[in-house]
């Protein structure tokens, strides 16, 4: 991969993967430091490999998803904390929109965002890749390195442990 496919796909991805980071670690910085990390260890895994890679993004997600894991292992953290102060949804809203309803989406977010860190960390990656990522149940088998049947059931498992903490 030259390095202009390598910035075309940074320019593609690194909102997506800052976002993942972020619905996981709750912290802006930590989420710039893990989005980071993954371009580069990504970037590393092209030139070791030098072969082409099949799915990058499903890649830059099981980067981003064992740098996750390796942060609460080195955090001792097994939860999301959340702040109410950092999930500034409002700001990120066009200012078109009503006041009323921006006020309800912020609210239903941290709703969410609540439900979301109540779940297993396996179901909530299923959850962000599925709906907010538009993934395919083959994408996040090779994500996860699970046969496509299992992410279908995994699917439904979460939506359902999604649904009860709602």
């Amino acid at each position: 991969m030259k390095k202009r496919e390598f910035v075309k796909l940074y320019d593609q991805y690194a909102p997506r993967i800052y976002r993942f980071n972020y619905l996981k670690v709750n912290s802006p910085q930590d989420s710039e430091d893990l989005t980071s990390e993954t371009f580069f260890r990504f970037w590393q895994n092209l030139a070791d490999k030098d072969k082409k890679i099949d799915n990058p993004r499903a890649l830059l997600y099981r980067i981003a998803n064992n740098l996750v894991t390796d942060f609460y292992r080195k955090k001792s953290r097994t939860e999301l904390i959340l702040d109410p102060e950092e999930d500034n949804v409002l700001a990120k809203i066009p200012d078109k929109t009503d006041l009323n309803k921006r006020i309800n989406l912020n609210s239903d977010m941290i709703k969410v965002k609540k439900a979301l860190s109540q779940i297993k960390g396996e179901y909530q990656n299923i959850i962000i890749w599925r709906y907010l990522d538009d993934f395919s149940a083959k994408e996040i088998s090779q994500i996860m390195e699970k046969p496509e049947g299992t992410i279908r059931v995994l699917i439904h498992r979460a939506l359902s442990a999604l649904k009860k903490g709602l």
